[in-house]
């Protein structure tokens, strides 16, 4: 019972707390948390019970091919094709299907949304992973407590990266041209595929182990890098657009040095009185990128950004209109 509930902990917290951190960078448009809590549970329930499904299927023709082909050490064989071919092909598959899913949602705004909900999905697998190897492979307390160690801080997080790489992708090319899309999201995917099989394959032999763990680290840091950029190109994206808002009359051309900077956008004193600040920031950002995701798609999804555009162009106008009411009203007092 000790171990089953350490165990628990041990994979539960860690995992949790990850998700926490990704939420928090994406800081222009952040997604609500149920969302993430969505996405995290799809990757720690439907995503492991499709895999280990999927894995049964996909080994055995793989494991008679082995059997064909290999004169010795066939068993050896099967768990390496396991872990180095079956499992990133098919455990990238159920986890990435719900991303797919979910880029049919207006919820899903583009590559830093793609990579945040990949990133929450991966989360939720290594999750579940976790438990489970600590439950079976853990004997004994060092070896339990190794093996939390690197899978916390690895193989967890090599979840987490392959799953937001194939996320970003899709949310990248989700309002590009057709062939955007048919270049990379299978691209998103074979890349996720392969950060999966490289860590497999790495950490299946004592000998280049080292080398899987510097390999990780410096994918974890050049997929932050993207990230960041990401996120500075999302920033300009918001400050182009409200420009437009600001010219038209909407917003107050100087609400521009607040609005679309994240450092600045909820200091006091720049929003009119009787503005909800949050609600005025959120929604202008919102304005913003549906905007943009209005001129970059087309048919009836275009008129469906439309509505959202003129709906939230009037929303800031109330807003205005109902803070001028109430300091007229204070005055006749």
């Amino acid at each position: 019972m000790f171990l089953a509930f350490a165990s628990l902990i041990a994979a539960v917290v860690p995992m949790f707390t990850y998700l926490i951190i990704i939420w928090i960078l994406d800081r222009y448009e952040r997604e609500p948390f149920w969302l993430l809590l969505l996405n995290f549970f799809w990757g720690a329930t439907g995503a492991i019970l499709l895999g280990i499904l999927g894995s049964l299927i996909f080994q055995i023709p793989l494991n008679e091919v082995i059997k064909a082909v290999a004169d010795d050490n066939t068993g050896e064989l099967m768990n390496l094709s396991g872990a180095v071919i079956t499992a990133p092909l098919v455990e990238e598959s159920t986890k990435g299907m719900f991303l797919l899913l979910m880029s049919l949602t207006k919820r899903f705004d583009g590559g830093v949304d793609g990579a945040v909900f990949g990133g929450a999905i991966g989360l939720g697998f290594g999750m579940t992973e976790n438990f489970m190897y600590f439950l079976s492979y853990g004997t004994t307390p060092a070896a339990w407590i190794m093996l939390v160690i690197i899978r916390t801080f690895f193989s967890a997080v090599m979840h987490c990266l392959a799953t937001s790489t194939f996320g970003a992708c899709i949310g990248y090319a989700k309002f590009k041209p057709f062939i955007y899309k048919v270049i990379l999201i299978p691209a998103g995917f074979f890349l996720a595929v392969f950060l999966h099989f490289s860590w497999n394959l790495s950490v299946s032999f004592e000998d280049t182990t080292i080398f899987g763990f510097l390999f990780l680290v410096l994918y974890m840091f050049v997929t932050f890098a993207i990230f960041q950029i990401s996120l500075y190109f999302e920033g300009k994206t918001i400050y182009k657009e409200l420009q437009d808002e600001a010219n038209l009359g909407l917003i107050p051309p100087e609400h521009l040095n607040y609005i679309p900077f994240v450092s600045r956008r909820f200091r006091y004193g720049w929003c009119p009185a009787g503005v909800d600040q949050k609600n005025y920031v959120k929604t202008a950002t919102t304005l913003a990128l549906r905007k943009n995701q209005y001129k970059n798609t087309k048919g009836n999804l275009q008129k469906s950004y439309l509505r959202d555009v003129e709906n939230l162009r009037y929303q800031i106008q109330l807003m205005f209109y109902n803070a001028n009411l109430q300091y007229h009203n204070m005055l006749k007092r």
